[in-house]
């Protein structure tokens, strides 16, 4: 048994087959369950993000499951396996321990060191333990990624200035359009990503902010929180024909800025509008971008404009890689650790709980039987559950930090519920 990750990030991926990946939180749980079910899938964890959709998995045959996460894409995608196989990247074992660390650190982040992304580790893996699709080897494996993530971002400086998607948006909209404040910058989705924006964009000062929500409950609390102004889905072309900025970042999966709507917005405007789309899925249709007076910033442009700002972050990599190759390797040893002796002992503990059990059951028949005779039935018992444990207690130590190790021991903790 291996651990395997699989996926698609900003790095292999153009944004158009990125998009096509993505899921949606409301869907992630249907997902984990049905990898979970595939043949050569034990346990699963889905981490969907605006720059990587990654799945992890114990395998029970490495290619096996390769095939089946590689089939996962291309339904979820609509793809071909010669489509999506260029932009396909995998890691196993200790590789794919590196990797996730590495994710939750911030080191594989479009903006380096960015704060969002160890949230999202551990939604995800939330999200994967409340489906039953998490268990010992990857709840072990999600709880060192946020332990790493947290030390990374506590005992260096990676995190320092512009470490979110949403802070470099805001600081990519000053440059363009240079000071905001008396600027109307209409946000558009009130989710973790709106809520970065429009906090950074109050932060900044000046700017005359709207937030345009689905929900007009989330949306009028975030308006609210930002001394903003609350606006409906149904006055959203209104909103967008007084906007000078447009932030897109909802999670609808589909566009809510189409051409006709935008035009017809600006039918009476000659004013420029600049369009920053932070969704994946894109929330402005291409031809937006077409329109006169409108221009249309998506995330490979904030990605482009965030490496400006990389040098004072850059030098804390290796401080954190250095922290991630601890936590590698202090996840090899517990990993070790934990199919050995304290297994051995769990189940040993298990199978005696039940030996009692039903000694106690039966104690009424056992009434009349003399002190000797009970001694001989409690050594006979423990004999037998000793003989019937010996075998697997010895193949559990000799076969520890083997990949065949790693299977018996994860097999034992489920069979026997040892958590």
């Amino acid at each position: 048994m291996s651990i395997l990750v699989i996926g698609v990030n900003h790095r292999s991926s153009p944004l158009s087959l990125l998009e096509r990946v993505t899921i949606a939180p409301d869907r992630i749980g249907k997902a984990v369950v049905g990898l979970a079910q595939r043949d050569n899938v034990r346990e699963a964890v889905v981490l969907s993000t605006c720059n990587r959709t990654e799945v992890y998995v114990v395998a029970e045959r490495f290619h096996g499951a390769y095939g089946d996460v590689r089939d996962f894409f291309c339904e979820l995608g609509d793809l071909t396996i010669d489509e999506l196989t260029p932009h396909l990247y995998s890691q196993h074992e200790t590789a794919a321990v590196t990797h996730l660390f590495e994710v939750a650190a911030g080191l594989d982040s479009a903006v380096l060191g960015e704060s969002e992304i160890l949230g999202q580790v551990r939604t995800a893996w939330d999200t994967a333990q409340r489906e039953g699709a998490a268990r010992s080897t990857l709840n072990l494996l999600f709880r060192s990624a946020v332990e790493t993530g947290k030390r990374a971002r506590s005992e260096t400086g990676i995190g320092r200035g512009t470490a979110s998607i949403s802070h470099a948006a805001v600081e990519m909209i000053s440059d363009v359009v240079g000071d905001i404040a008396g600027k109307r910058v209409l946000v558009v989705g009130a989710g973790s990503m709106g809520e970065g924006v429009a906090v950074a964009l109050h932060r900044a000062g000046g700017a005359d902010i709207l937030v345009a929500n689905r929900s007009a409950e989330r949306g009028a609390a975030l308006a609210d929180r930002v001394n903003g102004v609350a606006v409906g889905f149904d006055r959203l072309q209104e909103a967008i024909g007084a906007a000078d900025v447009i932030v897109a970042c909802t999670g609808s999966g589909e566009p809510v800025l189409t051409v006709d709507q935008v035009a017809r917005a600006r039918a009476r405007s000659s004013r420029p509008l600049n369009i920053v789309d932070i969704a994946v899925p894109r929330d402005a249709e291409p031809e937006v971008s077409g329109l006169a007076g409108v221009r249309v910033f998506d995330l490979d442009d904030l990605r482009d404009w965030a490496d400006r700002g990389l040098s004072h972050r850059a030098g804390e990599t290796e401080r954190v890689r250095s922290i991630v190759g601890d936590e590698v390797e202090s996840f090899v040893i517990e990993s070790t650790a934990r199919q050995a002796a304290p297994l051995v002992a769990s189940m040993r503990e298990s199978a005696d709980r039940v030996r009692t059990g039903e000694l106690e059951r039966f104690a009424g028949r056992l009434a009349a039987l003399g002190d000797a005779e009970r001694d001989s039935v409690e050594a006979l018992t423990k004999a037998i559950v000793a003989k019937l444990l010996h075998e697997p207690s010895v193949r559990l130590k000799t076969q520890a930090g083997t990949p065949q190790g790693e299977r018996n021991a994860a097999a034992v903790r489920d069979l026997f519920d040892l958590g």
